[in-house]
């Protein structure tokens, strides 16, 4: 992986205490996937930063040795990978993911 995309991912996930590599933008997600957690994130009220991995050929890539994850999208919380698509949805459902955000100190939480 370049060194400059390594930086530029290490920078995004310390910077952001909610960082979603994705395809498209979360008002515009460009896969069912990505417009899933999308979904859940705002559902949970959790602010994150919606990086769109389209738009550079060299992150999508960087961003899956990064993780040593081979799909997108990838949910970092505090720094720290989380997983991808069915893992969040399946987090979600068990309520992990709230608990998560809790202990982690992120995000808003909706009232069900």
């Amino acid at each position: 992986m370049d060194n400059a995309v390594s930086q530029r991912i290490t920078q995004e996930v310390t910077d952001n205490d909610v960082v979603l590599f994705m395809k498209g933008t979360p008002v515009f997600p460009q896969c069912g996937f990505s417009a899933s957690v999308v979904q859940v994130l705002s559902h949970l009220g959790v602010k994150f930063k919606g990086i769109d991995v389209l738009q550079d050929p060299g992150l999508r890539q960087g961003v899956k040795d990064f993780s040593s994850w081979p799909t997108i999208p990838q949910l970092y919380v505090k720094g720290e990978f989380v997983g991808g698509c069915d893992i969040i949805r399946e987090m979600f459902q068990e309520g992990e993911l709230q608990e998560l955000f809790q202990s982690k100190g992120v995000g808003g939480q909706v009232d069900a």
